[in-house]
């Protein structure tokens, strides 16, 4: 591990970025003047593990190595979250990128997998160029290991890591062993995990077992909620009724069919509702910056709230709290 003070410059942190993406097994604690929510937000996007507040003693130091230690002992252990489209076009990808990177503002290290394999865009909505793919990581399970995984996956500023889609037609489906072996390593690495999901993949459908929630998007056309009551229908057999819920996107509150009706017709409840902004959206694609990198729009501002959701449950569990509970502040009993 590496301590580093950042007391007399914070901007030490970018290279603490640097750092922590060339050693991604590297334990790193940083001393700094006070616990500033700010500073906690950009040292944990940094990847920092542990911080030490003023003042400086060997007690402290000692607790801070020893918490570090444990850590890195200790898988990440995150949580998982599928996104599925009902029907073409949905725009169940933009959901799946823009999720993903408001989790990262939040969280720090998330991962998006796309796993349409050979038909992905998650990389254009990023604006990166990926020189491997998911298929190199579904190849090689065999010998998954953190430094040759954290080698598979695009960086970007914001946290967020991308395993993008290939290039090329598979030769032959998709082992669904391989993609539990898959999204069970990743997500030991990882605070949030969001797969992109192809809806017409058995194999993919097959390899949700790890998955806390599991979203199917749709919109408010008829064709899209009877497709999504048969795709709800097999979820269902497999995974029970608990993970599944429905993300409305491009919402119009004008339309025949109502929010309640979607419900209706799916058997199962919405979770949250996305405006329909259509320009914006279509601006992010073409720029390669996703709309929740901001929140300058109905829309990301939509996202964040969907996050805050995801991490502010009504009724908190374990898993929640495992991952987010120190980015949360504590509550009072008062309140």
């Amino acid at each position: 591990m590496v301590i580093v003070d950042v007391r007399a410059d914070r901007n030490l942190l970018t290279m603490i970025a640097a750092i922590k993406r060339r050693n991604p097994s590297m334990g790193i604690a940083i001393v700094v003047p006070s616990l500033d929510p700010e500073m906690m937000l950009q040292a944990m996007r940094a990847g920092v593990t542990e911080c030490i507040a003023d003042p400086l003693t060997q007690g402290a130091l000692e607790s801070a190595i020893g918490r570090v230690m444990v850590q890195r002992a200790a898988p990440v252990e995150g949580r998982v979250f599928a996104i599925i489209g009902a029907k073409g076009g949905v725009g169940a990808t933009t959901v799946a990128v823009n999720l993903a990177e408001s989790i990262a503002r939040v969280a720090g290290e998330t991962l998006l997998v796309d796993l349409h394999v050979s038909t992905g865009d998650a990389a254009v909505f990023l604006g990166v160029e990926p020189r491997f793919t998911v298929l190199d990581a579904l190849e090689n399970t065999q010998r998954l290991d953190e430094a040759f995984f954290r080698g598979l996956v695009v960086h970007t500023p914001s946290g967020l890591d991308l395993l993008a889609a290939a290039v090329h037609v598979l030769p032959s489906p998709l082992d669904p062993q391989r993609v539990r072996t898959l999204i069970d390593f990743a997500v030991r690495f990882y605070r949030a995990v969001v797969l992109d999901v192809p809806r017409a993949d058995p194999s993919a459908l097959d390899a949700l077992d790890a998955a806390s929630s599991i979203f199917v998007v749709v919109n408010h056309e008829l064709p899209t909620l009877s497709n999504a009551y048969r795709l709800v229908s097999r979820l269902r057999q497999k995974y029970g009724s608990d993970r599944i819920s429905l993300l409305v996107n491009r919402s119009d509150k004008h339309s025949d069919i109502s929010l309640s009706d979607i419900a209706k017709a799916v058997n199962a409840r919405v979770k949250h509702v996305f405006p329909s902004e259509y320009k914006p959206a279509l601006a992010a694609v073409n720029h390669g910056q996703p709309v929740a990198r901001s929140t300058d729009s109905r829309l990301a501002s939509s996202f964040h709230e969907l996050v805050r959701l995801l991490t502010q449950p009504e009724r908190p569990n374990e898993d929640t709290r495992r991952l987010f509970g120190w980015l949360s502040p504590k509550r009072s009993q008062a309140e």
